[in-house]
């Protein structure tokens, strides 16, 4: 006798979009790119780690203005070339403390290694150049994301699957259980980004290997892992956003 499938919707059009590195070199002036020039928040300096080094600017993108809540905004992730880690959020917690982008709450305390930026500034971009990672354009590829969602009365909570790609928008792929958080604002954290599973960021060739990742020749983020940026749709702050790490 078959077990009968719990009740299904098929959601399709999401908005999405894939990231995909051009090889062309990006040069000043250049808004989608791995390395290169950061178009920092007027109230931002190019972030430092809590050990005293300069982080590395692994990519910013402009988000489309059709992605829900940051459309129009402008994204920037960094990490510190010398600190790499994953991020495991201390106890269980639902809503984050006041200024988690400054102390977060992880449960190896490593400090803030991190820094991911959403603004939308008309800043110019920063006359330093990130000296780590080869500066690479970035394209934007529109698509849309179909996704499955499961829904019964033994699991009311909605499963979502999405693909597990380099992107911004559609739905995360999540790689174990999802994850929530609530912005220290009160507001309820959004995904916006998902970069996959030991994705490489090519380093210029005079440049030191990066501590704890499995690539001479590449940067990671947060120890290769599946990462999901999470951020505030009130902008609270440029820096209220969270990384969600899983394997």
């Amino acid at each position: 006798m078959s077990v009968p499938r719990p009740p299904s919707i098929r959601v399709a059009g999401l908005p999405m979009y894939l990231i995909e590195n051009r090889r062309e070199e990006a040069g000043v002036g250049a808004r989608d790119t791995i390395g290169g020039h950061p178009i920092l928040p007027a109230s931002e300096s190019w972030p430092t780690c809590q050990c005293g080094e300069r982080m590395v600017l692994f990519f910013q993108v402009d988000i489309p203005p059709n992605i829900p809540e940051f459309g129009g905004d402008h994204l920037l992730v960094f990490q510190c070339p010398s600190d790499n880690d994953a991020v495991g959020v201390e106890g269980i917690r639902e809503q984050l403390p006041e200024r988690y982008w400054d102390v977060p709450p992880v449960w190896n305390d490593p400090g803030a290694f991190w820094r991911i930026l959403l603004h939308q500034d008309g800043t110019e971009p920063a006359d330093d150049v990130e000296p780590h990672l080869r500066p690479y354009r970035l394209s934007l590829r529109p698509s849309t994301e179909e996704v499955t969602v499961w829904q019964s009365d033994h699991d009311p909570v909605k499963r979502q699957v999405g693909r597990s790609e380099f992107k911004i928008g559609g739905v995360p792929s999540w790689a174990q259980d999802p994850e929530s958080y609530r912005c220290a604002c009160d507001a309820e954290m959004v995904y916006l980004c998902q970069i996959p599973i030991d994705m490489g960021f090519e380093k210029h060739a005079h440049q030191p290997e990066q501590p704890d990742t499995s690539s001479s020749d590449h940067y990671g983020l947060f120890l290769g892992n599946e990462v999901y940026i999470l951020a505030c749709p009130a902008h609270c702050h440029p820096a209220a956003a969270w990384p969600v790490t899983q394997n």
